[in-house]
């Protein structure tokens, strides 16, 4: 480790967090070069639509030994207008918040009745980009749901707990030391607007349940297996923060 780098790193484990102001508050796509931009903005060029079209196909067939597809119930996938900017919500079934990934696993098995998709999987990805681009331009509308509440503070405190070997938190990166530099890279408010997302360096998509993965394996904290609670608390918790915030899914980032 570098001392400059050191020296950032030190410097976020000493400072206390400060929510953003909403004025202050963008997305991660403001952070990035105009190349990549582009490449989210075209949907030519945007690598995440090859997820979307796979997405389409299956939404389209029938499965299961129930022999029923995703358009036999819910119609064509426009139908899914405004729908991904409202999850994580809470599900009857669970007695807790699921993502829209599990929400899309929980109509396979229930309704379908076909095995579930594996986390991270090309069908998930596809089905979930498919359902997420719908809401494009959207504004994040978290539920306001009471039986929430719980969970809402947990992935809260999760967000502002110190943890792992370097004894960070995620908001000691992501809103007291934001657009300063680390390791070369412009530090995001981490605002979960585009997932799922294309990044660059994975040469893929992925959820944001991989990316908040990926963000504790950096503080060299232990992961939580995908799909557990804790990470959705902490998605519920991230969509809250940035209700009001324009969705841009699929999105594509470095």
């Amino acid at each position: 480790m570098n001392r400059r780098l050191g020296a950032l790193l030190l410097l976020m484990a000493t400072q206390a967090s400060a929510e953003i102001p909403e004025a202050e508050r963008r997305s991660g796509y403001h952070d990035m070069g105009a190349s990549v931009q582009a490449m989210q903005d075209d949907d030519m060029a945007n690598p995440a639509m090859l997820w979307v079209l796979d997405g389409e196909k299956l939404w389209a067939q029938r499965q299961g030994a129930a022999g029923r597809s995703c358009a036999d119930c819910h119609g064509e996938p426009s139908r899914m207008t405004g729908v991904a900017v409202r999850y994580p919500a809470f599900s009857e079934s669970a007695s807790r918040p699921i993502s829209l990934d599990q929400r899309i696993n929980q109509c396979r098995t229930e309704q379908q009745k076909a095995p579930a998709f594996d986390y991270e999987s090309r069908e998930l990805l596809s089905l979930s980009a498919l359902v997420a681009m719908q809401s494009r331009e959207h504004k994040i509308a978290p539920p306001d749901d009471p039986r929430l509440r719980t969970f809402l503070e947990a992935g809260a405190a999760t967000f502002n707990r110190r943890q792992g070997q370097l004894n960070l938190s995620c908001a000691q990166c992501h809103e007291d030391n934001r657009g300063k530099r680390l390791a070369g890279a412009t530090i995001p408010q981490a605002h979960p607007t585009g997932y799922p997302i294309y990044r660059l360096e994975w040469q893929s998509l992925g959820s944001l349940q991989r990316r908040l993965r990926n963000c504790l394996i950096g503080m060299r904290a232990e992961p939580y297996a995908y799909g557990a609670p804790d990470y959705v608390a902490l998605e519920l918790y991230l969509m809250k923060r940035a209700a009001g915030m324009p969705f841009e899914a699929p999105g594509v980032r470095p």
